[in-house]
């Protein structure tokens, strides 16, 4: 018989359905019924029939006719809401809210699977998990390992051992022995204590200072497991977690000795965040270099700076792979550039910093983003829990892998470096809109005064900066006692996660308005046409946002260039032109420059350096 959940005021309720040709309005009165049923006064309610409401999904909030038949609108196990004319919306529904996360809101249910053995999983696997790209499974390996652990912790319990958070308490408590028979609501005390924290998530972003573990986050997130608190799903939103799990045919775990534990006690929470803020934090780096590419070209500036013996001579890898997309994107031999050949002998000697030390800027951000990575993927790999379980050697030992020191430093490290992607763009904003720096018209408009073009819009670009500056502090040089000084030193690793994320997020709000206004900045320049790549990306802009004639609401175009980003769209423009430009073996070309010792200087092989 198919079911539904509903929920009105501060109550969910399973509404079976014997016949789906029944209506909505018929389900509403059914569930009003069950409610006053279930209260002493029957909810302030005198007659059901009276009542007059309205029914929407809990996803999308969506409104329902009353006229429409059950079949006709919802499926089984579907999740609505009951408002009651005149009542305020409850506090404790959370509506399903598309785009309040990129991740969230991407979600799709996959049929492929993704398998864990405890080692090969990359950052880019758990952003792409998140997407709903995969299901897990584990590997007949790693389903070994957890066997023969389990295994272990029962002869424990059996022979009345005693072992740290198995048969004792926890922290403070650890000489606590626990009498066998409440081991049981020893692991689900935990996590129902542990679930201190508030926000309107199945997970809190609040309430880990990041050692033993993201304890209060991930007992929420366990807490879910067992059928209580709240839980989300693409078919519910948010609602009750036991009719989220009845909805999938799942059934609250019950957990044995040690199993609460490892469920709270590790970095997940801090590495999954520090993962999507790397995956993005790499995505829109290189896609920076395809950006500011752009803004020289408007502002007629020369690539002679990304000449490959420059580069040689200071042979960091991300320095000398940004100078290459540079080469690649502006390389009037391979794409001519009617924009670059319009000054190619001017008297320029060379350009401001912002344009000529992308390599060195921008580099550097690369390869701080490879040496997180690398801490990120490491730290997923990892067991993190204590105490460790060794079957092999039929002994559990405790440890500190939970403490959260590494991906923190990484994280904090991480937002410090992808941070100058945005303060070096804010800078070519700047020249882009200053008439005495671009030779173009102010603030990119024409009858400025008028129009302010884009003059709010570096603006923006520049409280984004700003806020960045102190987003940017690190949070893993704080420490605070807890546990009554057991859990003396601690990595605030959770802090160290959230602002990563968001200053990767305000780089690409800032970028944003660079590509808008360098494209914007090319309109001056019509009928000369720039390199085919980067009038790729252009033509890849004026798609979803039209050029700016007179002044109009900013906000949506900022925002539609901002996903063209998120979705790396513009990356995957000009990657093929690189990717050519990379693997084809012809000659260098080396613009003439003002500083040249002879106008005819000997030609110069194309050099492949190879990143080690």
């Amino acid at each position: 018989m198919p079911r539904y959940t509903v929920h009105i005021r501060d109550e969910w309720l399973a509404v079976p359905c014997r016949d789906p040709t029944y209506t909505i309005q018929w389900l509403g009165y059914e569930a009003l019924k069950r409610y006053t049923k279930n209260k002493p006064d029957n909810g302030g309610i005198n007659a059901v029939k009276d009542i007059r409401f309205v029914t929407r999904r809990c996803q999308g909030q969506g409104l329902l006719d009353g006229d429409d038949t059950i079949e006709d609108v919802l499926e089984d196990n579907d999740f609505v809401e009951i408002a009651i004319e005149g009542d305020t919306m409850s506090p404790d529904f959370i509506p399903y809210q598309p785009g309040v996360s990129h991740l969230t809101a991407a979600y799709r249910e996959s049929d492929d699977n993704l398998f864990l053995d405890g080692n090969s999983l990359t950052s880019t696997d758990l952003v792409n998990l998140g997407r709903g790209l995969y299901k897990i499974k584990l590997t007949s390996e790693a389903e070994n390992g957890v066997v023969k652990s389990r295994e272990l912790l029962d002869t424990i319990v059996k022979e009345n051992k005693v072992v740290y958070g198995i048969t004792t308490g926890f922290g403070k408590f650890a000489r606590t022995v626990i009498p066998v028979h409440k081991l049981k609501e020893l692991q689900e005390n935990l996590v129902r204590s542990h679930s201190a924290a508030s926000c309107l998530s199945f997970v809190p972003e609040k309430g880990t200072v990041g050692a033993s573990g993201d304890l209060a986050p991930l007992s929420h997130l366990a807490l879910g497991l067992m059928g209580e608190g709240k839980m989300w799903s693409p078919k519910s939103g948010w609602a009750d977690a036991k009719y989220v799990l009845e909805a999938h045919g799942l059934k609250p775990i019950s957990l044995k000795p040690k199993e609460g534990l490892a469920l709270i006690n590790g970095t997940q929470m801090i590495t999954s965040l520090g993962a999507e803020a790397v995956e993005r934090a790499q995505a829109i780096a290189r896609q920076a270099d395809i950006i500011a590419a752009i803004t020289l070209e408007v502002l007629k500036g020369t690539s002679k700076a990304f000449d490959s013996d420059i580069h040689a001579l200071r042979p960091h890898p991300g320095q000398i792979e940004v100078a290459m997309r540079f080469r690649a994107l502006l390389d009037s031999d391979h794409h001519p550039s009617e924009i670059a050949e319009s000054h190619r002998f001017c008297d320029r000697v060379q350009d401001a910093y912002t344009m000529r030390c992308c390599p060195q800027v921008h580099g550097i951000v690369n390869d701080t983003i490879d040496f997180t990575q690398k801490i990120i993927n490491t730290e997923i790999n990892s067991a993190t829990d204590n105490p460790m379980v060794f079957a092999e050697r039929g002994e559990t030992i405790s440890g500190g892998n939970f403490h959260g020191e590494y991906p923190a430093k990484a994280l904090d490290f991480l937002a410090i470096g992808v941070h100058e992607l945005a303060a070096i763009s804010e800078r070519r904003i700047e020249r882009l809109c200053n008439p005495s720096l671009s030779e173009l018209p102010a603030f990119l408009v024409n009858e400025g005064g008028l129009n302010s073009g884009f003059m709010i819009a570096h603006c923006t670009a520049a409280s984004l900066v700003s806020e960045n500056k102190v987003l940017c502090h690190p949070s893993s040089v704080d420490s605070l006692s807890t546990s009554a000084a057991t859990e003396d030193h601690v990595s605030m690793g959770g802090w160290a996660a959230r602002k990563a994320l968001r200053v990767v997020e305000h780089v690409e709000q800032v970028l944003a308005i660079e590509l808008l206004a360098a494209c914007q900045g090319i309109e001056f320049l019509r009928p000369l046409r720039t390199t085919t790549p980067l009038e790729k990306v252009y033509d890849l802009v004026r798609s979803v946002v039209k050029p700016w004639i007179k002044d109009r609401f900013m906000s949506p175009d900022i925002e539609a260039v901002h996903r063209l980003l998120l979705d790396q769209k513009v990356w995957n423009v000009a990657q093929p032109y690189i990717e050519k430009y990379n693997m084809e073996l012809l000659p260098e070309s080396r613009p003439i420059s003002p500083t040249a010792f002879s106008l005819d200087p000997p030609a110069s092989p194309r050099k492949r350096i190879r990143l080690e």
